[in-house]
């Protein structure tokens, strides 16, 4: 059997369970998170001896924590600065192109998983170059039980470049209503 993996060991914090961050650290998260969306580059930046595979995984693996803060504290200007211009979104009510088709559906996503009393968790990252994998869930601070989980992929050139590519399957289980235009449909 293969021996398990602490996919935190080589980060600056553990997001793979609530209570693990310490508040001053997460402030510092946060300003670094803002730092970072302001380096994104206006064109992708090629793969080259100037920026390098390596290189783009260590910048992935840096940011990978100020991703979880943001998210966390809802943190939505952070998280859509993370995103290219020319996004491209595959998700099971997908796909969205560029940044305006899939904002107000992930604003909605958003809300759910930072709402108060949950709590985000990603007990597993793994990184590859400019692929960053991972599978989420938020956790009821009361209860414990699972509100939502999913996986996603996200293909992201380093701080120059943000995330190009994101590929997500999710699922909600609690706090998601069909709007009364939509019920009266449903025969009873």
């Amino acid at each position: 059997m293969k021996k398990r993996l602490n996919y935190y060991a080589e980060l600056i914090a553990d997001y793979s369970r609530p209570g693990l961050v310490p508040e001053e650290l997460r402030a510092k998260l946060i300003a670094e998170g803002e730092r970072l969306v302001a380096k994104k580059e206006a064109t992708l930046p090629a793969i080259g001896p100037d920026y390098t595979l390596e290189q783009i995984e260590r910048e992935n693996k840096a940011w990978w924590p100020t991703h979880c803060e943001a998210l966390r504290q809802g943190r939505g200007d952070i998280l859509a600065g993370e995103y290219r211009e020319d996004l491209v979104y595959l998700c099971q009510d997908g796909p969205y192109f560029g940044l305006e088709q899939q904002k107000e559906r992930e604003r909605h996503w958003w809300a759910l998983i930072a709402q108060p009393g949950v709590t985000m968790c990603w007990p597993i990252v793994m990184f590859h170059h400019d692929i960053v994998y991972f599978e989420w869930k938020c956790v009821d601070d009361e209860t414990n039980e699972t509100l939502a989980k999913g996986n996603v992929t996200w293909m992201r050139r380093g701080d120059r470049g943000g995330c190009y590519l994101k590929t997500e399957q999710l699922t909600f289980y609690r706090d998601v209503f069909a709007p009364d235009r939509l019920l009266k449909q449903i025969t009873t």
